[in-house]
Formats: C-alpha cells, sequence, structure tokens
C-alpha cells in the first residue's frame, strides 16, 4: 500500500503546508505547482523542500518564476515538468505551468507550446499498475470552472486525460474537489495556503485509489489500540 499527500498552491505560505507533516506519515508528496507567489523571492523554496519528510516530487504552477525550475533542481526535490518517472508499480507524470490567463503570469503556455509539452510527457508514459499525472492546470471540462458553464481548464491536458488513472491538479482555487473525466478520477484538494491537501491510497489488491481531501483543521483521527 503506498500513500500520497497531494498539495497545490502553496503561494508561498510554507509554515501552513508544514503542520500537514504534523498529521500525515506519507511514502511520497506531490506538489501541483504555484509553490510561490507573484514576484515572490525563490530565497525559501529549497529550505522547504528539504523540510518535506518525504520524497517530493513538483511542478511549477502559473504563479511561479520560470527560473524556479532551476531551484528546484538544485533541491532535495525532484521537479518533474515535462518528464515521468517509475516508482515500482507507480509512474508520475508532470507538466507544469498553465494555459494562457488573462493575468499572463509567469508561466503560461501557448496552446501550440501546451500541445507540444502533453504529447511528449504522455510519449514518455508508460502502462503502469498505477499512472498519475501531476498537473498545475485542469483539464478542460474538470474542476476548471470560474463562473457557471465557464471553463478554463487546458484542452490539450484533457486529451490526453485516457493515459492516467488519476489527475491532480489545482490552479483554480474555488474548485476544490474530486469528479471524473473520460472515466478517469480528477482532483483538487484546494489551496495549500488554506490548509487543504489530499490523501491518495494506492492499494494494489483493490480496483481503485482512496481519495479523501483533508484540511489541517480537521479533528486528527485517533487509532484505538
Amino acid at each position: 500500500m503506498t500513500e500520497i499527500v497531494f498539495i497545490t498552491d502553496i503561494h508561498g505560505k510554507f509554515d501552513t503546508v508544514y503542520e500537514i507533516f504534523n498529521r500525515e506519515n506519507p511514502d511520497y508528496v506531490f506538489i501541483g505547482g504555484d509553490v510561490t507567489d507573484l514576484g515572490q523571492t525563490l530565497d525559501g523554496v529549497i529550505p522547504f523542500m528539504e523540510d518535506i519528510p518525504a520524497p517530493t516530487f513538483v511542478v511549477p504552477g502559473n504563479c511561479d518564476n520560470r527560473n524556479i525550475l532551476t531551484v528546484l533542481e538544485a533541491s532535495d526535490a525532484i521537479p518533474i515538468h515535462r518528464k515521468s518517472i517509475d516508482l515500482g508499480k507507480l509512474t508520475i507524470s508532470g507538466i507544469g505551468g498553465s494555459n494562457a490567463t488573462p493575468f499572463s503570469t509567469p508561466f503560461e503556455h501557448t496552446e501550440e507550446e501546451l500541445t507540444a509539452i502533453t504529447k511528449e510527457v504522455a510519449a514518455k508514459t508508460g502502462k503502469n499498475r498505477w499512472n498519475i499525472l501531476i498537473t498545475h492546470a485542469p483539464p478542460f471540462g474538470a474542476l476548471d470552472e470560474v463562473a457557471p458553464d465557464v471553463h478554463v481548464g487546458a484542452f490539450p491536458i484533457a486529451k490526453i486525460v485516457k493515459d492516467f488513472d488519476i489527475i491532480c491538479c489545482g490552479h483554480i482555487h474555488e474548485q476544490k474537489g474530486i469528479c471524473e473525466l473520460e472515466k478517469r478520477i480528477c482532483v483538487n484538494p484546494g489551496p495549500a495556503y488554506d490548509g487543504n491537501y489530499a490523501l491518495i491510497t494506492l492499494d494494489d489488491d483493490e480496483d481503485e485509489p482512496k481519495i479523501v481531501l483533508k484540511n489541517i483543521s480537521d479533528p486528527i483521527e485517533v487509532t484505538k489500540e
């Protein structure tokens, strides 16, 4: 059995995230981007990654300066933007940044660029027992509404969801939830700066993963011996 904590949209609020690891002891940590906020210094990124008590895989978000890729390479975390990594029966692939927004944030892709990136990532992803995509931007049609029937997700990402079992995304802070797209599970735990995270449990004896959305304000479960 494998337990994963998935967090996204930290926006520099590292102290809030530390509380998650007073509650959880995962095998892996996934970070779905916006580690920092617009214009924020990157100085705190390496100490933050060093303090996470599990192997950590991260993609940048649209609010991260593109220089964060160099910083992440120098940290204890493993940046997986445009990469795919096998961990036994688990394969993790990553797409950082976002499709275009009205705000001209630092790490955005044109539709053509994102199409090329998604094709590249899909080609690198082999079929494993569990295949997870960590993407900052949600696929179009899943957890991407900014107003009723107004979707801002990425079309190129939607085209490759069938290559994965779980799509871990963020970006749209108000779209905390779990849904299905093309019979694949999409999860946005909500912004980590508010103490939100998802606990994903993979059991090879089970057909479906167990995904629970949590917050650091939730009562701590006590296991009776």
